[in-house]
């Protein structure tokens, strides 16, 4: 990693299910102590899905929380569509809102700080790297049953750190 300023982009539910496998809880003022003590922190966003149908959810403190403690959060409506064969399916999209975030705040950040194990970001990360940023992608690949970052995701990232390394310092007490 480059010293400088840098941004959190933090895929909610990837991070979620990632700590979980792990058998911890995120805190999130740690986590934004732990990345602030790493350099500048100018950002933090925080990107998840809500049910369109529900006007309260279980997620609605944590959100309101991260709001009233420095994060950008992101919230999209997880829509039901038909796939065509009379399935039903939802539709989890996060990733167009954090590719813009990533690219608006790219002229101003040396690092950016991907929690995402999803490879539909390897173009995203290779925008940000052509603008001189370094990415590094925070996921697991030990200690779960499978890797939860996609293998092309992981090769991209300028860097890639391990979410169980971070435990001891972003785990909720």
């Amino acid at each position: 990693m480059s010293a400088g300023k840098s941004a959190l982009f933090i895929d909610g539910q990837s991070l979620h299910h990632a700590a979980r496998a792990l058998n911890f809880e995120v805190d999130y003022k740690r986590l934004l102590e732990e990345f602030d003590r790493r350099g500048p922190l100018l950002r933090a966003y925080y990107y998840t899905t809500v049910f369109e149908t529900e006007d309260f959810t279980a997620v609605r403190p944590l959100l309101d929380w991260l709001e009233y403690n420095g994060f950008t959060v992101r919230t999209m409506l997880l829509r039901e569509h038909d796939d065509g064969e009379g399935r039903r399916r939802w539709k989890r999209n996060i990733g167009v809102d954090l590719a813009i975030d990533a690219m608006e705040t790219a002229g101003y950040v040396d690092n950016v700080y991907l929690f995402s194990g999803d490879g539909d970001f390897c173009r995203l990360v290779q925008a940000l790297q052509r603008r001189g940023v370094f990415v590094t992608v925070v996921s697991t690949l030990r200690r779960t049953p499978g890797p939860m970052v996609a293998d092309e995701l992981r090769r991209q990232a300028d860097a890639f750190l391990e979410l169980s390394d971070l435990r001891t310092v972003i785990a909720r007490a």
